[in-house]
């Protein structure tokens, strides 16, 4: 298919190409936020700014008020002419970083867009674009807002576009922090993935990866039966086929509201049930209860969500035999570890084979302790 069939599949029309004045205009504006906005990251202005000067850059009529769009087929990128090129906002740097994070093979073919590897499992679109836009919203200095979106009420850096991804990316980043991510984002690997699975499992962020492509698959559903609507005459021939399409919108609306706490919950139990696990000591308690409670500033509420303030009680309850256990026997050993060490000397020795045999006896003892009470 070539580009201008791509293009007027995506519904772009283009008006006028940009000049070389405008085009670098455009880039010294995007290539001075993302070097400031990410200083650890190595990003070279300069460098940024000469590759970003090379693209074609258009004003074109844009679908469904989509501001931008970067096409890595012919090294594009389609500005809405409602933009205002001069303070470029959140989804112009959107599209910007798809053209820095991609990677191509010899031949011109995709390979990966930061988290979305199209070589492998052809996952990862939902958090891809929630990292991008995310990182966006950084770089244009947007403020974290409260929104309301399908009955749910959640925090976020970019409550315009893509709300419900960020608000739950947000999430994942109270564990792992923002380097990974940033990191994965611009480069395209598996540094955010790998630091979110050693802490969650990589099953855990598997479903999760899962559940951002199914939600940005609603909301394109929800965005197609809403022009669907938005074109209906008010006829009294068309009343049932405006009943029909708001009854889809209220079932899609609903299985976004369902993905969304589903993808919560999954943090929730696995991030800090892991955690739990490696708790070794009262200082270790102390943190984590700091973290669990702090964790209420960042969730997503709706009406009749009750399974955060459940899982708190549960967890105390459970921090509290921890505590009991540490106060009466001492820090928790890593049996582990210890034992690990022992397999490094001679198996020979007498006194090793001892304190081998000693050390797993205390191991399925302390384990019993533990899980006393079903824990």
């Amino acid at each position: 298919m070539s580009i201008n069939s791509t293009l007027k599949k995506e519904g772009i029309n283009v008006i006028s190409q940009l000049n070389t004045m405008q085009i670098n205009q455009i880039a010294a504006n995007i290539s001075e936020k993302l070097s400031k906005a990410f200083p650890e990251h190595n990003i070279d202005q300069n460098d940024l700014f000469i590759s970003i000067a090379r693209l074609n850059m258009y004003i074109a009529e844009m679908p469904n008020d989509a501001a931008a769009k970067y096409f890595y087929k012919n090294n594009s990128i389609y500005f809405s002419s409602d933009m205002n090129l001069e303070d470029l906002n959140t989804l112009a740097v959107h599209e910007c970083l798809h053209f820095v994070q991609e990677v191509t093979n010899n031949h011109g073919k995709l390979l990966r867009l930061g988290l979305y590897n199209l070589e492998k499992s052809h996952s990862g679109l939902g958090l891809n674009e929630a990292a991008v836009q995310y990182m966006a919203s950084i770089a244009t200095d947007t403020p974290t807002d409260t929104a309301k979106y399908y009955n749910m009420e959640l925090s976020t850096i970019s409550p315009d576009y893509y709300p419900i991804q960020t608000a739950l990316l947000n999430e994942m980043i109270y564990f792992t922090g923002t380097y990974p991510l940033y990191h994965s984002t611009l480069y395209s690997n598996d540094v955010f993935k790998n630091t979110f699975s050693a802490i969650a499992g990589y099953k855990t962020f598997a479903k999760i990866e899962k559940n951002f492509d199914l939600i940005l698959e609603y909301e394109s559903m929800l965005a197609e039966e809403t022009y669907n609507l938005s074109i209906c005459s008010e006829e009294l021939k068309s009343i049932n086929k405006i009943k029909k399409i708001n009854s889809r919108i209220a079932d899609i609306k609903a299985l976004i509201l369902e993905k969304t706490l589903e993808t919560q919950n999954t943090i929730l139990l696995n991030c800090f049930g892991n955690t739990l696990n490696n708790i070794k000591s009262l200082e270790d308690i102390q943190k984590f209860q700091q973290d669990l409670y702090n964790f209420k500033h960042v969730i997503i509420t709706t009406e009749n969500y009750n399974f955060y303030n459940d899982f708190y009680i549960d967890m105390m309850n459970k921090l509290e035999e921890k505590k009991e256990f540490i106060l009466k026997y001492g820090n928790i050993l890593n049996m582990d570890s210890i034992t690990q060490e022992l397999a490094t000397i001679n198996e020979v020795t007498y006194g090793v084979t001892f304190f081998k045999n000693l050390f797993k006896k205390l191991n399925l003892l302390f384990e019993d302790k533990i899980r006393e009470k079903d824990y």
